[in-house]
């Protein structure tokens, strides 16, 4: 079992399509769509969002769930699910843009990551262009714990299952990494790169975790993100 992950939004095409991309990621981790209104328009419904979450708790086998979601009315959706749910506790609420999130949150979970790391991990990416973009400041400026240079081998590069494998990942330990100088736990950052095959990452950790972090990457980059 892995934790399941509820997907929120106004829209039952933007939750379908949210889920879809994520399963090409996390094809073990249980994807719920929860999106529009009980008719299919555009809007919010309890019911519908309810009877997603209480799914995801059975099919999580008690590992939990995380929910997701995208504008106002759809927080107080999830909210109130929550408070309606068999078990609650269970039920965590990530605030985190909703597909960036959606993909670090299965990406972690995938790789078998508790509830409360797979809501971390999808908070880590943050919202809006500075938490995107990153910048060596925003992550330390010292001199690193653990550094490593690594070629890019798998045939796209840096795109967008890279980029969450090496984010989701990087989220569940006590450490701060650049990757290129971007925060290796922003998979917008990471995916600016543009980093193609034959390139180099330059990777510096710091923290309690570097020596981890650094193996991690390491790994990845040396398995073509699992795409050889």
């Amino acid at each position: 079992m892995t934790v399941g992950i509820v997907v929120v939004s106004h829209s039952s095409k933007i939750a379908e399509g949210a889920v879809e991309l994520a399963a090409q990621m996390a094809p073990d981790v249980e994807l719920a769509a929860a999106g529009g209104t009980d008719d299919d328009r555009i809007g919010t419904s309890l019911e519908k969002v309810l009877a997603a979450v209480e799914q995801s708790l059975v099919d999580s086998g008690g590992d939990g769930v995380v929910v997701l979601t995208d504008l106002g009315s759809a927080v107080m959706t999830a909210e109130s699910a929550v408070e309606f749910a068999s078990d609650p506790d269970a039920v965590l609420l990530a605030d985190a843009p909703l597909v960036e999130g959606l993909v670090a949150a299965a990406v972690a979970a995938q790789g078998g990551a508790g509830v409360e790391d797979v809501r971390k991990a999808a908070e880590a990416v943050g919202f809006g262009a500075a938490a995107a973009v990153g910048t060596p400041e925003a992550v330390g400026a010292d001199e690193p714990d653990a550094s490593g240079d690594f070629e890019l081998i798998n045939p796209l590069g840096m795109h967008a299952r890279p980029a969450a494998k090496i984010a989701g990942g990087l989220s569940g330990l006590d450490v701060e990494v650049t990757v290129n100088g971007v925060d290796g736990m922003s998979i917008m950052a990471l995916m600016a790169l543009a980093a193609a095959k034959g390139s180099s990452l330059h990777v510096e950790a710091r923290g309690k975790d570097s020596a981890k972090a650094l193996e991690y990457v390491g790994k990845l980059v040396e398995e073509g993100f699992g795409e050889m």
